[in-house]
């Protein structure tokens, strides 16, 4: 397939960035072929060392047209289409993928429009599912105004299932609500903690997907579920509620350590969360589910906006670096592999 977009996601900036100090960068090379260089701080230089002089395509997902085809009906099928792909290694101009990692879209759907319909629209329908099959009724998400949030925000809104949104400003708050979402938190308040239980008790929530990873949100996150249940408790337990809550870590905003400071009692759960694992697991039938929605909702919920659309060369300049590194809400750049 011809490459005509490929987004930088957050789980590309690990591969792309690593761990690297971004105040060193060097650039060096031609204008045509740059390269940038930047130091490894020493204390991470052991859990890099693998990584040490090995070569790592990056790129998660693309859009594109099937220019060439194998031989099967189904390859043959997608010659001339535009699709989407998540293969990896998709900042380059061109790439032989597996008919299976292929989403054909409905016609008139752009290469940008499919770039991003596997990491934030799966993940999104991906919480929803795990909601489902480990018995909670509702749930909560951080980093809420993000594309992935705002994803999971217009799905629960259509699929009539409880969401309550943590995000980190007053402007958040209102990218949420223009949405329709019910209940939004801003942890930047005063009344943060009372707000969440209060939204935790209207909901019921009692799993939450974390987008931030390190800090104090993981642990407020199971002390806010703790207090919502011990609301509605009939008996003390020294050993807290009995109501069985859990919080996934899926994404790394906060790079410190993650703190917990237990006051929710025994009854809990901390774990990371990862689409592949989930798919993985869920199975082919209910993977082409979920990818078969995305399809039919490519241009509603799961429409993906970019603040702006740069070449390959262009990726490398420092100061488009520190912009797509400052996962800024609202802000998501495309790659052109052509331009």
């Amino acid at each position: 397939m011809r490459i005509e977009a490929s987004p930088i996601n957050p789980s590309d900036l690990g591969l792309l960035l690593g761990p690297a100090d971004l105040s060193t960068i060097k650039v060096s090379g031609t204008a045509v072929s740059p390269v940038v260089t930047a130091k490894i701080p020493e204390a991470f230089m052991r859990a890099m060392a693998a990584r040490a002089d090995e070569s790592m395509p990056v790129g998660n997902e693309g859009g594109g047209v099937v220019v060439k085809a194998g031989s099967s009906p189904a390859a043959q099928a997608l010659l001339g289409k535009t699709v989407g792909v998540l293969g990896g290694a998709m900042y380059t101009q061109y790439r032989a993928v597996r008919v299976q990692d292929c989403l054909a879209l409905p016609d008139g759907t752009s290469s940008a429009e499919a770039a991003s319909c596997f990491v934030n629209p799966l993940t999104a329908l991906a919480m929803v599912e795990t909601m489902h099959a480990e018995g909670h009724k509702a749930l909560v998400h951080t980093a809420a105004a993000s594309n992935l949030g705002q994803m999971l925000n217009k799905i629960c809104i259509k699929d009539g299932v409880d969401l309550v949104n943590v995000v980190r400003s007053p402007a958040q708050v209102k990218i949420l609500k223009d949405l329709g979402a019910k209940y939004v938190c801003d942890s930047s308040t005063e009344s943060f903690m009372d707000d969440l239980v209060e939204a935790l008790v209207a909901t019921g929530a009692t799993i939450a997907f974390d987008a931030t990873g390190g800090g104090k949100l993981p642990g407020q996150l199971l002390t806010a579920m703790e207090i919502a249940a011990n609301k509605s408790a009939k008996v003390y337990s020294r050993y807290g509620s009995t109501t069985y809550k859990q919080v996934y870590i899926y994404g790394g905003l906060d790079t410190g350590p993650t703190v917990l400071n237990r006051a929710f009692g025994m009854s809990w759960g901390l774990g990371g969360f990862l689409l592949t694992p989930f798919l993985m697991k869920a199975g082919p039938a209910k993977t082409q589910e979920l990818k078969d929605r995305v399809a039919a909702e490519i241009k509603t919920t799961f429409a993906s906006h970019y603040t702006a659309e740069i070449s390959l060369a262009e990726v490398l300049k420092p100061e488009m670096i520190a912009a797509y590194n400052a996962k800024a809400t609202g802000t998501k750049y495309l790659i052109n592999p052509a331009k």
